[in-house]
């Protein structure tokens, strides 16, 4: 996605060749925020070809790439997941460690090109197919006990809340500590398990050649954490069913009901939500679009201590996300 970490063409070389891959060039890949991505070509590719990925992790410590290793081979007979690949070195005792190297103590994995490519619009059958894949991997994911040994730690939202709120408006503030606090009274006893917690569209890729788009792959399972079920369906209902109006109306926000009915109907053919998560699912969908808009503001601070600038690095609006949230809380 954005490349903080550079690498040199030997260093390129190398780490391929310890996943067998012959490596001839390694193009930057700019889109997201996190982690310093690249398309890498090789020998057999031909034009602007691309026949892997090439990811080093800049915050997620290599035991926690193990982990997410772990669950994309987990879910590859399942869903479109390019799952990584395999060390040449590998002696097959732990699938997740067979896949990371190492550089200056961050996680690398090598993973195929899937097809297809991000969506530019979401229809209400890509919604609805949308929520038959996050129900297949809601459930597939169960057979990794406990779940707790297999997903990252959350993130310290709460701590962030704090710094953030001090410098913000009154009436924004407000308004995030009142969702927080909605959120805080819900069912505890709400089904929990691991879960993507970051099924944007731009973590999703489809093939538009048919009449109908079909999903062709899953990305980023860098945030699968034990979480609430419905906290996950809030999460990819809020990108899959929003659209923004353009900046001489305020970037207003347009949710689709008609979306929202076709993902929960196809998460249902897969996991029906109890009475307990559809009561919670609106406060869900405003408190994960505070989740989102502390994540924006948080890698904002994290640009601006470390002095990360230049054209490589990109950085999503907050302000949207707090549209979204207010929009949700307004419904609530």
């Amino acid at each position: 996605m954005s490349v903080y970490t550079h690498l040199s063409d030997d260093e390129f070389y190398a780490f391929c060749g310890l996943y067998g891959v012959p490596f001839k060039k390694a193009i930057p890949i700019v889109q997201g925020i996190k982690n310093s991505n690249w398309f890498v070509q090789t020998d057999g590719d031909k034009g602007d070809a691309f026949s892997y990925v090439f990811t080093l992790y800049e915050e997620r410590v290599p035991d926690d790439i193990i982990k997410m290793a772990t669950v994309m081979h987990t879910l590859k007979d399942d869903l479109p997941i390019a799952a990584p690949l395999i060390k040449k070195t590998a002696k097959g005792t732990h699938i997740g460690e067979d896949c990371v190297m190492r550089y200056e103590n961050k996680a690398i994995l090598v993973v195929p090109k899937l097809a297809g490519v991000h969506p530019t619009a979401t229809t209400v059958s890509m919604c609805h197919e949308m929520g038959k894949a996050l129900a297949v991997l809601h459930n597939t994911l169960t057979t990794l006990q406990p779940a707790e040994e297999y997903g990252v730690p959350l993130y310290d939202w709460a701590r962030v809340k704090v710094r953030e709120t001090a410098f913000m408006p009154i009436d924004e503030a407000r308004l995030m500590n009142d969702i927080w606090d909605a959120h805080a009274n819900l069912p505890s006893d709400l089904p929990k398990g691991l879960c993507h917690l970051d099924m944007f569209t731009d973590n999703t890729l489809w093939d538009f050649s048919g009449d109908v788009p079909r999903l062709t792959g899953l990305l980023d399972f860098t945030e699968v954490s034990v979480e609430y079920y419905v906290m996950d369906v809030a999460i990819t209902i809020n990108d899959f069913c929003t659209t923004w109006g353009n900046a001489s109306d305020g970037e207003s926000v347009n949710f689709d009901t008609e979306k929202m009915a076709a993902f929960i109907e196809g998460y249902e053919s897969g996991r029906v939500l109890t009475a307990d998560e559809k009561a919670a699912l609106p406060v869900m969908l405003a408190y994960s679009a505070t989740i989102f808009w502390l994540l924006r503001l948080n890698v904002i601070h994290y640009n601006r201590e470390q002095g990360r600038t230049g054209d490589d690095i990109m950085v999503k609006n907050p302000d949207l996300m707090k549209r979204l949230a207010s929009f949700h809380w307004g419904r609530v």
